[in-house]
């Protein structure tokens, strides 16, 4: 299997550290949707990041798709989202949480980024910022409950998809917009990220 996109994306880069942690061998292939326009869509001509070349040949597209196909391949031990309904639906809680502040991260990039001054729209941009913060507000006290402990990641003891896509997120909203929003109301969240950003898979896997 090979992984295309760039880490420098949320969703190729929770793939990417998921792939590691369930001990699932795959390639990457750091290939842009803007600046490799052209490369990517003969790999995909959707040009969608991230893309799964499958051993099989095919592709898979969508982050949430990929990491539900990468956990029927590992056993349940090495799975990142429990199987039992109630630790499965808090996991899912907060990994679609987490997903919020990473879509709405990006939707601000893209307005303030790419699209010329004079075509931005301010109610548009309060808007994703008001749904960016309201995620981190939501996430903020399920960080502080397991905040200082060595032992405890968000659901549990066991690190989840919930802790990856929470870190990733967190520190790819602050990486493109870090005037975007005050980071002094979730200290918890700050500590949860640099825990896992010191985990092997993060470290091997950086934002670019």
């Amino acid at each position: 299997m090979k992984l295309i996109g760039m880490l420098d994306s949320p969703y190729v880069r929770r793939v990417a550290i998921s792939l590691q942690r369930m001990g699932i061998a795959h390639g990457h292939e750091s290939v842009s949707v803007f600046r490799h326009f052209e490369a990517f869509s003969a790999i995909n001509p959707l040009v969608k990041a991230p893309t799964l070349i499958c051993d099989d040949g095919g592709i898979l597209m969508d982050s949430q798709l990929i990491l539900d196909y990468a956990e029927a391949l590992v056993t349940p031990e090495q799975r990142l989202v429990p199987a039992t309904p109630e630790a499965r639906l808090a996991v899912l809680r907060l990994t679609g949480i987490a997903l919020v502040v990473c879509e709405k991260a990006v939707q601000r990039y893209y307005e303030l980024q790419l699209r010329p001054q004079d075509k931005q729209h301010q109610p548009w941009i309060e808007r994703v910022t008001g749904q960016l913060t309201r995620a981190l507000d939501m996430l903020e006290p399920a960080a502080a409950r397991v905040a200082g402990s060595s032992d405890q990641w968000l659901t549990g003891p066991a690190l989840t998809q919930a802790d990856i896509t929470t870190a990733v997120a967190w520190r790819f909203a602050r990486h493109i917009g870090p005037d975007a929003f005050d980071p002094t109301p979730y200290p918890a969240l700050a500590a949860l990220s640099a825990r896992a950003e010191a985990l092997p898979e993060f470290l091997s896997t950086p934002l670019e």
